[in-house]
């Protein structure tokens, strides 16, 4: 299921992401989740898909998630 705002993301990725990394992440999935329609994993591949296309811009240092050098 696509999600809406950034207020409709699971907990884990509400209570750990920065807000800009949230959009990422929301944005990521509703795409891969679109573009996987009718395949059975269609919602797993779509929350990998968004974790990977965050680690992209942002790396997690000790407990929080900052900015890559250069984003």
């Amino acid at each position: 299921m696509p999600y809406r705002s950034n207020a409709d993301l699971p907990f884990p990725v509400r209570s750990h992401l920065p807000p800009h990394a949230q959009d990422i992440y929301r944005e990521a999935f509703n795409h891969s989740f679109a573009a996987h329609a009718g395949d059975g994993r269609q919602e797993e591949i779509a929350h990998r898909t968004a974790w990977a296309a965050v680690k992209r811009s942002y790396e997690k240092l000790g407990d929080h998630w900052v900015p890559r050098p250069g984003f």
